[in-house]
């Protein structure tokens, strides 16, 4: 969601749930390791994450920190946290058609981040859905996304009216993805210049 009105109480309260809830989750989490015989406690993944809200990033650390892994990148796989993991808890999300209104009705602009990652895959069939439920964009210029993806997606976008955009979904290093491993880092990806002014007018368009 981009340039929405920070304001907007629907955003607002949907965006808190989802903060809340990852707290939830991660404590949840963190209970799990422990079962898992990892000496991981809530007060030490709490102060890796500092004032950020608590990621799997930050369980990571806390796994490698304990001894449990030999790198936070190695947590993520079906022994600890890695989605389907023996450590792993699921995260509350809304539907995506529901939350394309809510960015729509804050006056911001919604994309739909790289679509065809691997164990994320969105159908074209759910993308054109989107699209006629008010989604702006996709992201073609990622990372995850070979040539003939992003040659694939850039057609089904020009079809549909939707943005392009692209980004490096850095996460740091301590984050498949991140600069360490493969990622690209910081700025790797970014989005074409015209289709970064399509997305400002269409903001503007809706701030009027």
């Amino acid at each position: 969601a981009y340039l929405f009105d920070p304001e907007d109480e629907a955003l607002r309260a949907e965006t808190a749930q989802i903060r809340d809830d990852r707290t939830y989750r991660a404590r949840a989490m963190v209970g799990k390791m422990r079962e898992l015989g990892a000496d991981v406690t809530w007060e030490q993944v709490a102060a890796i994450a500092g004032d950020a809200v608590v990621g799997r990033p930050h369980l990571a650390r806390a796994l490698a920190a304990a001894g449990a892994v030999p790198t936070p990148a190695d947590a993520f796989t079906a022994d600890w946290i890695a989605d389907g993991g023996r450590a792993f808890v699921d995260r509350y999300a809304p539907d995506l058609g529901r939350a394309v209104g809510l960015v729509a009705a804050a006056g911001g602009v919604s994309v739909l981040a790289h679509p065809r990652s691997p164990g994320y895959e969105i159908p074209d069939a759910v993308i054109v859905e989107l699209a006629d439920a008010g989604l702006n964009g996709i992201e073609v210029f990622h990372f995850d996304h070979d040539q003939p993806q992003r040659l694939w997606l850039a057609e089904l976008a020009g079809s549909l009216n939707l943005i392009m955009t692209g980004g490096s979904d850095d996460h740091g290093s301590f984050q498949p993805g991140g600069q360490t491993s493969g990622g690209g880092g910081l700025g790797a990806e970014t989005t074409p210049p015209q289709e970064y002014a399509r997305l400002l007018a269409l903001a503007a368009a809706r701030a009027r």
